[in-house]
């Protein structure tokens, strides 16, 4: 009764405007809930859809991501669709694929048995020919020791001058480990991500009673050991004009003043001219503008990178063009599409960004030079780069700002000069794939051996990994290579001397040592 009363005393007015205040309270209910059930829909997608970025064609319906889909722009969509160009379908060969004519060979000849070589005639068959199959053998790997045994020579006339031969000097002098030992430990673990533990179980397996201790002080000192050339890697990133930056979080157990469960991250740069590409990794335990400028240093030109905001703290301070990347644009509309049955903005603005990647394919299929590269950029890239650019600015108020949407929208123009930047220069890339190719396999090592148990091992990390994948970026065989060099470094006492072994200037003749 009193709320009867209550509202019969408020005039019409009073009314209207209560009615138009729940009803927007409504509505602002209404898209936060909407909001939330897109978000879920993402991190369930996320969790357990798949990682691929192609088209699936359609997913589960999820409403608020078709909010762009209008009676206006149906035509438009249709019309990008049909102007993408599918390149021609090449078949694979089929069949097995010949083997490396550098493997050993060994033979084993089959012959007929003796009685078998005469004719019903009476006449011995003459041989008239051969037929040969291969088939692949493996040894497992061998075990031996190595005795060194130095010679003594003395005078037996006085008996006085005593002369004893010297070894070669050791990676580790006093280790049991040799250059091949430690190549092998090594390898094993940052190329084919075995953890210690494992390899240590392998040992033992061949008779060899190795501690887990005494492999992880091994990583160490073989890391401070190649440090040299690590350092060479990082000055001919700083030397070259052109650069990449990515970061991959990692947990070290035993840092200083941090709780063990706290991040750190593994920084990836890579950089240097085509033919001395380098890919040096960098431990830090911050994510600070700070950790590129103590790596990259006095370096100038063009940066890669996401759209992660210390880039930007470091380029204002620094005479660095940043290159964005639009992979990472591409991936936040693909995820909307993931989720999406019909098929709406966020369908074209993937179908628009396809036609950008057409180009790219077509410059890399016909080895054009850096200068082809700009002008083809220019003509064919240049005019879809601005469709992009006014249907996002035609969409931007349109979109509710805190949707999957919105946000895919936003990041695109709030990184727009950057993402454009790749059309100055025909060296530079349309993406930052290079680094997260460099970066994966440290991911993929990550999920094995999970964390770091020291900053020694960390550190020493940084310097394996930078050479072995410098080493995959110039196809050398990383157990050859380190082998290689963990002999030979301690003779390299001149700057001439290291820099022959960097994996772009290492000899065949001491990758067969």
């Amino acid at each position: 009764m009193k709320t009867t009363n209550n509202l019969q005393n408020k005039s019409t007015e009073d009314l209207i405007n209560l009615v138009a205040l729940l009803e927007q309270k409504i509505e602002q209910q209404s898209s936060y809930i909407k909001q939330l059930h897109e978000e879920l829909q993402l991190a369930k997608l996320r969790h357990y859809g798949r990682k691929s970025e192609k088209d699936l064609g359609g997913a589960v319906q999820l409403g608020l991501f078709d909010e762009a889909i209008t009676p206006d722009n149906v035509d438009e969509i249709e019309e990008a669709e049909v102007n993408i160009i599918v390149p021609a379908h090449n078949r694979k060969k089929v069949g097995r694929k010949p083997l490396p004519e550098n493997l050993p060979r060994v033979q084993q000849i089959h012959d007929i048995a003796e009685e078998d070589k005469i004719c019903h005639c009476g006449c011995t068959l003459s041989k008239i020919g051969q037929d040969k199959t291969e088939q692949l053998d493996i040894i497992p790997a061998k075990v031996q020791v190595i005795e060194h045994i130095k010679l003594k020579y003395a005078c037996k006339s006085c008996g006085e001058n005593i002369i004893t031969a010297k070894t070669p000097k050791q990676p580790i002098p006093g280790s049991i480990a040799s250059s091949g030992l430690l190549a092998y430990t090594l390898t094993a673990k940052f190329k084919d991500h075995l953890p210690l533990y494992r390899q240590e179980s392998i040992f033992k397996r061949m008779g060899v009673d190795i501690a887990r201790n005494t492999l992880s002080h091994w990583v160490i000192k073989s890391g401070e050991l190649l440090l040299p050339l690590y350092k060479l890697l990082q000055d001919n990133i700083i030397n070259y004009d052109i650069a990449f930056a990515d970061e991959t979080r990692l947990q070290v157990l035993k840092e200083e003043n941090k709780d063990p469960t706290t991040k750190s991250y593994m920084w990836c740069f890579i950089g240097g001219s085509p033919e001395k590409r380098s890919i040096l990794y960098r431990y830090d335990p911050g994510r600070a503008h700070t950790v590129i400028e103590d790596t990259l240093e006095d370096f100038t030109g063009y940066l890669h990178c996401d759209g992660y905001g210390c880039y930007d703290t470091y380029a204002v301070d620094h005479n660095v063009l940043l290159v964005a990347c639009w992979a990472h644009a591409r991936r936040k509309f693909v995820e909307i599409t993931k989720a999406v049955k019909s098929k709406g903005l966020a369908h074209k603005f993937v179908k628009l960004i396809g036609k950008l990647y057409t180009v790219e394919t077509k410059c890399r299929n016909n080895n054009f030079t850096p200068e082809q590269i700009k002008q083809t950029r220019q003509e064919q890239a240049k005019p879809e780069i601005e469709k992009i650019l006014s249907l996002l600015q035609d969409s931007a108020n349109k979109i509710l700002p805190k949707s999957a949407l919105g946000k895919a929208i936003q990041y695109c123009l709030n990184q727009w000069p950057k993402l454009i930047k790749y059309l100055d220069d025909g060296r530079l890339d349309i993406d930052n794939n290079r680094t997260e190719r460099a970066i994966k396999p440290f991911v993929i090592g990550r999920k094995n051996w999970m964390f770091s148990n020291s900053v020694a091992g960390a550190k020493a990390g940084e310097i394996i990994y930078s050479l072995i994948e410098t080493c995959a970026a110039h196809q050398v065989e990383p157990y050859a290579y380190l082998r290689a060099v963990l002999a030979n470094i301690t003779a390299a006492d001149t700057l001439e001397k290291l820099e022959e072994l960097t994996p772009y200037n290492i000899s065949k003749e001491l990758l067969s040592y």
